[in-house]
């Protein structure tokens, strides 16, 4: 998308549901061996009661909507803010939305708000997003 195109306001989404494949892959990719994601006993057996998905898992919707959506392709990622307010559970369909709320004058740089909540509307992840748009 080009610069001119955008507008403070304008949003993408996108609704996903993560399946226990995934987790296992993203183990594999990150490193991360944590058994509150991989082992449904051991989650069984702590605060959250079952398997919570990888937060950053989970945020790594936010890239995929602003590689492809919002602002689309082009878009190098500056810098991401994030707060993890409540888990997201294996199979549960998440919903991430990006919103621009500042279009810099001087340079193809855009500030977006990164959302994710669950079917019951509760935010999950929150945070900003700062992306350079190559045109």
């Amino acid at each position: 998308m080009k610069l001119s195109e955008l507008f403070v306001g304008q949003s993408a989404s996108l609704k996903k549901r993560f399946t226990s494949e995934e987790l296992v892959q993203f183990s594999e990719i990150s490193l991360d061996k944590n058994p509150i994601h991989l082992d449904e006993e051991y989650a069984s057996k702590s605060p959250f009661g079952k398997r919570i998905v990888y937060g950053y898992l989970t945020a790594s919707l936010f890239s995929g909507l602003i590689g492809s959506k919002l602002p689309g392709n082009g878009s190098i990622y500056l810098g991401q803010s994030l707060n993890f307010k409540k888990p997201v559970y294996l199979g549960e369909e998440v919903t991430a939305t990006v919103t621009i709320t500042k279009i810099r004058d001087d340079k193809p740089i855009i500030t977006l708000e990164t959302i994710c909540v669950n079917n019951k509307g509760e935010v999950l992840i929150d945070g900003n997003a700062v992306v350079k748009l190559i045109e």
